[in-house]
This record gives C-alpha cells, sequence and structure tokens, in this order.
C-alpha cells in the first residue's frame, strides 16, 4: 500500500511534466489543422473561435484540471482531427501494442535467459563466446534496423505485404498473430541481449558467494544446486530490467511499427505528434508513464515473493 501511494506523486508529476513540455514546443496547432497557405487567410477573429472551440483558449491551469478531470473519469477527450474519442483509439489499438510488447518479452525470455545461464555456467567456453558476440552485436544494432532488413527479406522471399486493417486475437486469432509476429520478434532478440547479459553477469556473481560453496560442501546434487540456490537468486536482477523492458517495448515499439506498418499506438502517436493533436499525444504518453509505473510496482511485488527476505522497510 505504500509504495502505491507514492506512485501517486509519481503520476501527478509525470502529468504535469506532459502538459507543460507540450504548451511550449514550437509549432502552431492552426497550422498544422489547414497548412500553411490557409491559415494566413484566417481573421484574429476566426483563429480565437477556432481556439476556443478546441478548448486552448482557456488559462493553462483550467485546460490542465479539465484534462485531469478526463483522465480521472477515463473519458481522455477527443482527437482533434478526428470524430472518435482517444479512449476509442486506446480500446481499438491498444490491444495490439500489448501483445507486441507481451510476446517480444516472452521471446527474449525464451532466447536471453537460457543463453544467460548457460553462458555464466559454461565461462570461457565456446558457448559463452558465441553467447557474448550475439549479445553485443544484438546490444549495438539498433532495432529499427533489424526490422527494415526482415521486412525487406520478408518482401524479397515471400511478397510480405503490410497488414491493412488491426485484427484483434479475439476476432482471428491466425489473422492477429500474423500481424503481432513480426514487430514482437524483432523486439524480442533486441531485449534478448539485455536479459541474456544481465543472467550472466548476476549467475557469475552468485556463483562465487560462499552460500554455494557450502552446499556443494554438504554434498548437494549440482542439478539442485544450481536450479534451487543460483538461478534462483540470479532470477531477481533480470526480473528487475525485465519490467523495465515491458514498459520500454511498448513504448518502444513506435518505430517498429512504422517499420511493419502495424497500426497500433505507436502508429497513431507519430501521427498525433506530426499534426501537433495536443490531447491524443499527451493522453498517449501519459499512458506510457502509468504502465512504467505500474510495472515497476509489480516487479517490487514480485521481489519480495520471490526472496521473502526483502521488504519495503
Amino acid at each position: 500500500m505504500r509504495r502505491i501511494l507514492y506512485a501517486i506523486p509519481s503520476l501527478l508529476a509525470i502529468t504535469v511534466i506532459i502538459f507543460a513540455v507540450l504548451r511550449v514546443i514550437p509549432g502552431d496547432i492552426l497550422t498544422a489543422f489547414y497548412g500553411q497557405d490557409d491559415v494566413t487567410r484566417l481573421t484574429e477573429t476566426q483563429r480565437q473561435a477556432i481556439m476556443e472551440a478546441l478548448g486552448l483558449a482557456d488559462p493553462l491551469y483550467v485546460q490542465y484540471f479539465r484534462w485531469l478531470w478526463d483522465v480521472l473519469t477515463l473519458e481522455f477527450g477527443r482527437s482533434f482531427f478526428r470524430t472518435f474519442t482517444v479512449a476509442e483509439v486506446i480500446a481499438h489499438r491498444g490491444p495490439i501494442t500489448l501483445e507486441i510488447a507481451i510476446g517480444a518479452t516472452l521471446i527474449s525470455w525464451l532466447i536471453g535467459f537460457p543463453a544467460g545461464i548457460i553462458s555464466g555456467l559454461k565461462r570461457n567456453s565456446v558457448g559463452d563466446y558465441l553467447s557474448r558476440f550475439f549479445t553485443i552485436l544484438f546490444l549495438a544494432v539498433p532495432g529499427f534496423w533489424v526490422g527494415m532488413m526482415m521486412v525487406l527479406g520478408l518482401v524479397l522471399a515471400f511478397g510480405y505485404k503490410s497488414p491493412i486493417a488491426i485484427v484483434q486475437i479475439w476476432e482471428d486469432p491466425w489473422q492477429n498473430l500474423q500481424i503481432i509476429w513480426g514487430p514482437a520478434f524483432v523486439l524480442g532478440i533486441s531485449s534478448a541481449a539485455y536479459i541474456a547479459r544481465m543472467t550472466r553477469s548476476s549467475l557469475l556473481e552468485i556463483m562465487g558467494q560462499e552460500y554455494i560453496r557450502t552446499a556443494r560442501a554438504k554434498g548437494l546434487a549440482e542439478r539442485v544446486t544450481l536450479l534451487r540456490h543460483a538461478v534462483r537468486n540470479a532470477i531477481l536482477p533480470v526480473l528487475t530490467i525485465s519490467g523495465i523492458l515491458l514498459s520500454f517495448l511498448l513504448g518502444g515499439s513506435v518505430a517498429i511499427e512504422q517499420v511493419f506498418g502495424v497500426k497500433g499506438m505507436g502508429e497513431i502517436l507519430v501521427r498525433a505528434i506530426s499534426e501537433r493533436d495536443v490531447v491524443t499525444i499527451q493522453n498517449l504518453v501519459l499512458l506510457y508513464g502509468v504502465v512504467f509505473t505500474v510495472m515497476n510496482i509489480i516487479v517490487d511485488l514480485m521481489y519480495a515473493w520471490l526472496d521473502p527476505r526483502i521488504r519495503y522497510s
């Protein structure tokens, strides 16, 4: 409960920062709406009327508290350029982005965790050298570049086409999987490099601890020593970075969604930024902030579950 209560001022601070940044960055909403040529033909009265209709002529504190009330009531307001509300955007496109992030996290664990364990247990072996080589390679190569190369290969080999419409998993699971597997795989192998690196470092540190030597001296089987004592304790820092990675994957899928042509939250956020759609931008960015905060709380709780010695105090 204390951890959740501490998250409230953090979220309020996030709303203030988002609101302030969007009001000081350069650009004109009317120019984005009408275009550079047409906006110059508007009279001052027309400009003022449009700004009042959009709710941007009110004092800043009024705009802020109105937005805060919309967030608390889960209304989120309405896009400047479209007929649908931001809540409808989140409900329609959010599941796709969430599926990509969860799929990427699962792939990162399936690849990165075993690779890190093998690398840590077989230090300076051929497997360790190969694991470290690919880990450094995927840490250095940007995910969007891997995505572009993958799309190019799929286009040349199989005539790949970007998905035209959004298909939810409850509508057609197979079609939905065809949409999300590419972005999830690219993000997953990039994240697997972090998981493998952290797993190896954590395992090497724990294997040198006294309780591991004690367990071996007591005659415990090597498998029991590794699984019950070494791997279980090595998983704690990996869990931390996994929670952070999942949060970043939700926000970091913006570029990958653009590469694969997936119509998720990233695609609508990029479009809103180019159009300076303030209402859409501030709500989507706030959503990412909420997810990041919630994931940190969940990781803290899982810490205490995995290691009962850990308490908030």
